[in-house]
């Protein structure tokens, strides 16, 4: 029964142990579905579940029959046409990351978008290349090209090694692709959970650097060796400051001037977004001046800058993987696959929620699958979405994915028409292009500060991936940081911050008994709180700060109970030894017995169970014991475990906490544990954790039935408080609504208000 009384309430009920409870509550027996039911459900097929399929396999015929055409259409047009431009700017630029012919970054930014359309569940984002999977597809082709000792050099026009570098780029996309469309068709969407935003956030940190560093080429016109082991950033770094005085002057100067405009336009946008009609296209327009001025002047002849070049009208013929490539490469693709994945799912649930429309992450896992392996074949390299391409799409008005579709056409344009206008045009440009669009990325440093004092743990994450990504490299850098983070987690379920608990405002909560002043701590009472799992890994910190806080180990107490009593026996025996009601009387002054003898030979008797049928008097453990025989005196009578935190024991935790409960069994000190659910203790039930000294009757519902169980149970007279508490002298308590514990008299047994 519950009685509100104002901002208060006055609850009656019985004191519930978990056996009381099931009693008075009969618990609905549930059945559960067996796996061969459970696949007779997922093979069996209606019309309703073929239609359910099918329109989960392509999302578009779930969003396209109620397309708004007179309301969307305009929107979408301005957005197609916008992102469009950038696409194209952003595929040239991005393509000198994986370090093949700008061109081909056209491919990567036309097809993926075809598919994404058919085959996606976000309405917003805008798929093609992203400047981290760029560097991190590139560091594989410099690797894998570096390995056939084809060149040293990643400039090199050859024609064979152009070749090579496509095929290694392609073949890494394509194998990218398949781990994506497997982890989707297995259902597995779930693993990108394992990146958590403190290591996405370090890892696309750690990845803009290696872009800056890899960008200084060409924005200095130097050839730089191909370094792809760990520590290959440093490595650059003194390739390229060690020729410092061959930098090209020009492309240096143009590199700098449009890297300067673009930050400045960019920035005028995000402080202006809400005033301005759409994003000024910073890029389209200094990539035209850039392209004219260069072309006028002839930058190429005059200053020797390095240009784009002749760029082919139309596509190229398809081609194979190279299968030898995917041996080497599986661990990248794995790498590159998921973080492709994460962060392409991380920007479209952002867009999800503020529009409200559902997102699928096993579908996004095969969208993004069939897009790498379609943009594989046809000569591209792997794509996500980049954070910058997709803000122009969604601010400009972009509602749906036609966007994307149009945007796809406007590269298609310049694949087949307008490319050749952009041979003059500077690498520099492209490179200073790539940088100006990690402003976002490399403002993520700000991160830390916040993170340090929100939680440390995730600045810590942070901090180490970004280290690792930097020094090992992106590959190994991120394998690194997510077993780095899982590391973290581990060693806060190791390490828990245990705590001691007592009763607050003489009520039925119960805190930390550091945090408040006015404590309530019954007489010879321990509450202990452990708030994490107890597994293999912590069940000894768990035993030692509980050995802590309640000041003697039960085993030690255990064995020299055990010794003692051997002795007493022993003097028994040879009727050394009379009990009188005062207490013990010894005839004689000296007893010598060897407590080596016993530590070494019978340590195994020493841990059994007190036993003193024998013996024709009572032990008081707490009493002086002849002989000067000592034995750690314990006022501690009841032991209460709040497991309300804990979710799950593993057997090995199990068999540890057993032997813990029978050692406090044996030496008289009761143990209940509460806060569990109901599967927690059938899970006990079927490991036969239960038997003559731990009984199933120990546990209780909260850690106030625990307590008011303890004091009836006891007799309680007499309680330890603080400076500002006074004596109960009954074992009865009603606990009123302004915070105070009175006693009452006892009518109905085991039953409480509070």
């Amino acid at each position: 029964m519950i009685e509100p009384i104002g901002n208060q309430y006055v609850v009656a009920r019985p004191v519930y142990s978990a056996n009381a409870f099931g009693e008075d509550h009969k618990k609905i027996e549930r059945r559960h579905k067996t796996l061969l039911e459970h696949l007779k459900k997922w093979c069996g097929c209606s019309t309703k579940k073929a239609k359910r399929i099918v329109l989960s396999f392509f999302p578009v015929a779930s969003w396209l029959p109620g397309y708004r055409l007179k309301e969307w259409l305009l929107s979408d047009i301005v957005s197609g046409i916008s992102t469009g431009l950038v696409a194209v700017l952003q595929g040239l630029a991005f393509a000198l990351l994986v370090t093949i012919p700008p061109r081909y970054g056209l491919f990567a930014a036309f097809f993926p978008v075809i598919s994404y359309f058919f085959l996606g569940t976000s309405r917003h984002i805008s798929v093609g290349p992203f400047p981290v999977l760029s560097t991190m597809v590139g560091a594989v082709v410099t690797r894998v090209i570096a390995s056939t000792n084809s060149t040293s050099v990643l400039d090199s026009d050859e024609p064979s090694l152009e070749e090579k570098k496509l095929v290694v780029a392609a073949s890494v996309t394509v194998l990218s692709g398949i781990i994506q469309l497997a982890l989707g068709a297995l259902q597995i969407g779930f693993v990108v959970i394992y990146l958590s935003e403190s290591l996405i956030s370090g890892f696309t940190t750690a990845a803009a650097i290696h872009v800056l560093v890899s960008q200084l080429k060409f924005m200095l016109q130097l050839s730089v060796p191909a370094h792809t082991d760990p520590f290959s950033i440093f490595k650059v770094l003194i390739s390229v400051f060690s020729q410092i005085e061959k930098t090209n002057i020009a492309d240096l100067v143009t590199s700098l001037v449009i890297l300067v405009i673009v930050f400045v336009v960019k920035e005028i946008n995000q402080r202006f977004k809400a005033k301005l009609p759409v994003p000024i296209p910073i890029e389209l327009i200094v990539t035209v001046i850039a392209t004219g001025v260069s072309y006028g002047f002839n930058f190429e002849q005059r200053f020797n800058v390095s240009v784009v070049g002749t760029m082919k009208q139309g596509f190229e013929p398809p081609i194979t993987p190279d299968v030898t490539v995917f041996q080497q490469t599986i661990g990248d693709c794995f790498g590159i696959a998921i973080v492709g994945f994460a962060v392409a799912f991380s920007v479209a649930s952002v867009y999800s929620l503020k529009y409200d429309y559902p997102l699928n992450g096993n579908q996004e896992l095969i969208a993004f699958g069939v897009s790498n392996i379609f943009t594989g074949a046809f000569k591209g390299f792997a794509g996500s979405t980049a954070l910058s391409r997709s803000g122009v799409q969604e601010s400009t008005g972009g509602k749906t994915q036609i966007a994307g579709l149009l945007s796809a056409i406007i590269v298609l344009i310049v694949i087949v028409a307008i490319g050749f206008l952009l041979a003059p045009l500077q690498k520099s440009v492209l490179a200073a292009l790539a940088l100006g669009n990690l402003k976002g990325m490399l403002m993520q440093f700000a991160e830390i500060g916040r993170l340090w004092k929100k939680d440390k743990y995730d600045c810590l994450i942070w901090v180490m991936t970004f280290i690792f990504a930097i020094v090992l490299g992106l590959g190994l850098g991120l394998a690194a940081s997510v077993a780095f983070q899982l590391l973290t987690i581990v060693f806060r379920t190791q390490f828990p911050k245990c705590s001691t608990l007592a009763n607050v405002g003489r009520s039925n909560i119960y805190k930390n008994v550091k945090d408040y002043s006015e404590m309530y701590e019954p007489e010879g009472v321990k509450i202990f709180r452990c708030p994490s799992p107890i597994y293999f890994a912590n069940i000894g910190f768990f035993k030692q700060k509980l050995t802590d806080v309640i000041g003697f180990s039960p085993l030690r107490v255990l064995r020299k109970r055990n010794k003692a009593l051997k002795k007493l026996r022993k003097l028994h025996s040879k009727g050394l030894l009379q009990v009188t009601p005062k207490g013990y009387i010894c005839t004689t002054d000296s007893f010598k017995d060897s407590d080596e003898e016993l530590d070494n030979n019978q340590i195994e008797e020493l841990d059994q169970p007190i036993n003193t049928t024998d013996l024709p008097f009572q032990i008081d453990w707490n009493a002086d014991l002849p002989f000067n025989i000592v034995v750690p005196k314990i006022s501690l009578h009841s032991l209460i475990l709040d497991f309300s935190a804990v979710s799950f024991l593993d057997v090995s935790s199990m068999r540890g906490l057993k032997t813990l409960l029978q050692e406090f069994a044996r030496i008289n000190v009761d143990v209940y544990i509460v806060g569990t659910d109901d599967d927690f203790i059938e899970k006990l039930t079927r490991c036969q954790f239960f038997d003559d000294e731990v009984k199933d009757s120990m546990f209780f519902l909260t850690i106030h039935d625990a307590v008011l169980h303890v004091l009836m149970k006891k007799d309680y007279s007499t309680s330890k408080f603080n400076s500002n508490q006074q004596k109960e002298t009954k074992f009865d308590f009603t606990i009123n609504t302004n915070g105070g514990l009175r006693n009452r008299e006892c009518q109905v047994p085991y039953e409480t208000k509070f």
